[in-house]
């Protein structure tokens, strides 16, 4: 996920170096298609103009690397910007009437 205006500049750059949590964190955080939406509702809830990023993990090579959380779940991490050319697919998140993001029906993979 990323807001709007930061996916926008990454266009014009080529990349995408990750939110202000991504870049304290070392990573860029992803989620898997049955992750993002627990994802969003736990650390996005209510932000408007987030857009979804779908990515093919493949593209990404060994700089995305598969961690425990503090949970126990798997989460892919991405060690390195995102190059904007490897992204297949950008939908808007929109908020529903509870706050939470309306997502678009999703395939497997990142």
């Amino acid at each position: 996920m990323a807001h709007r205006a930061d996916w926008l500049a990454a266009q014009d750059g080529g990349q995408y170096g990750g939110s202000p949590d991504d870049r304290r964190d070392g990573f860029i955080h992803f989620s898997t298609a049955a992750q993002v939406a627990r994802s969003a509702h736990k650390h996005r809830a209510g932000q408007p103009d987030l857009l979804l990023l779908h990515v093919d993990p493949a593209q990404l090579g060994a700089a995305l690397r598969w961690e425990a959380s503090g949970s126990g779940e798997t989460f892919p991490h991405l060690y390195a910007t995102l190059p904007v050319d490897v992204v297949a697919r950008v939908d808007p998140l929109p908020l529903g009437p509870d706050g939470l993001h309306v997502f678009p029906r999703l395939a497997t993979g990142v």
